[in-house]
C-alpha cells in the first residue's frame, strides 16, 4: 500500500536487543492532503532503512508499506511499516490544495471538474434512459 503526505512529527528513535543482535525503529506520522486529512503513523525498522530515507518534519513523501496485526494478552494491534519512502517534489502542492484522487477528471480551464465522465465509444446504441436523472 501506499500514501502521500507530509511529515508532521517524528518520534526518538527505540532500540533494543533481539536473538538476532541489536536494532533501531522510529515512528514517524504524516497527514494527507485530502478535503478531509487523514494522519497515519508508521514505523521505519533498521539503522540502515532510518539513514538511507531521512525523514525529516516537513517534507513531502510517498510511503510504501505494509500492514500487520499481532495479538498480545488477547488484543490486537495493527503494525504499519514502512519499507519504502520517496521524498516528493514540495512545490507540486501548495498549503490548503487537494491532491486528486488517482482517476479524477481532468479538470476545465475554469478549474471545475466536468458533471458527468464521458461517455465510452461504441456504448451508444441509440437507446435512451427513462431514469429522471
Amino acid at each position: 500500500m501506499e500514501l502521500q503526505g507530509k511529515v508532521i512529527v517524528e518520534t526518538p528513535v527505540r532500540s533494543g536487543t533481539s536473538a538476532r543482535g541489536e536494532w533501531k525503529a522510529k515512528d514517524f506520522v504524516i497527514e494527507t492532503h485530502d478535503t478531509y486529512p487523514k494522519k497515519l503513523v508508521f514505523s521505519v525498522f533498521g539503522e540502515d532503512r532510518l539513514q538511507r530515507f531521512n525523514i525529516k518534519i516537513g517534507d513531502e513523501i510517498l510511503v510504501l508499506f505494509d500492514i500487520d496485526a499481532k495479538e498480545y494478552n488477547g488484543r490486537w494491534f495493527n503494525n504499519i511499516r514502512a519499507y519504502d519512502v520517496r521524498q516528493v517534489d514540495a512545490a507540486n502542492y501548495s498549503a490548503g490544495s487537494a491532491v486528486p484522487p488517482v482517476g479524477a477528471q481532468p479538470m476545465s480551464q475554469s478549474g471545475s471538474q466536468a458533471p458527468f465522465p464521458p461517455q465510452p465509444s461504441g456504448m451508444d446504441d441509440g437507446t435512451t434512459d427513462d431514469l429522471p436523472f
